[in-house]
């Protein structure tokens, strides 16, 4: 699944594809199923819209942490431009998160340097094919850690 999930082909489709499936799927199940999270941990990102404030729900693959927060990968399968919630996160960092049929509300904050490169390292270490996202690309992916809000 690696090697498939690193073509341009899957690239161009699964923007389309897997976000809708995921998001049907997990309404129909109440929040305890996600199609795409059968192959990595995944989570379901309300953050309000960057420009309108109006929720905006996405399906996001995340590396779970063993302290209890949440690395997310703005790879947009390696896709030039960045995705449209990481620009959500940027304006508006408080959010919520459907996690395993749990709702809870998350601040996400983007890492830069020396915190970036070791997280970075443990996203490629747990889904290899991110490096060949960023190598496809110019932009420096955006990394973001979500950590539950009390």
């Amino acid at each position: 699944m690696q090697k498939v999930s690193a073509t341009r082909a899957f690239a161009r489709v699964a923007p389309h594809v897997v976000p809708a499936m995921d998001r049907a799927v997990h309404r129909l199940t109440r929040g305890r199923v996600m199609l795409s999270a059968r192959m990595l941990p995944g989570l379901i990102l309300t953050a309000r819209g960057a420009r309108t404030g109006q929720p905006r729900v996405t399906p996001l693959a995340c590396v779970p942490e063993p302290d209890g927060t949440w690395l997310l990968i703005g790879s947009n399968f390696g896709r030039p431009g960045h995705p449209a919630w990481t620009a959500n996160l940027l304006a508006h960092p408080e959010a919520e998160v459907s996690w395993r049929g749990e709702s809870f509300p998350v601040r996400a904050r983007r890492l830069t340097g020396e915190e970036r490169a070791e997280a970075w390292r443990a996203a490629l270490a747990f889904w290899p094919p991110y490096a060949t996202y960023q190598a496809r690309i110019e932009r420096e992916i955006r990394l973001f850690r979500l950590s539950r809000l009390p």
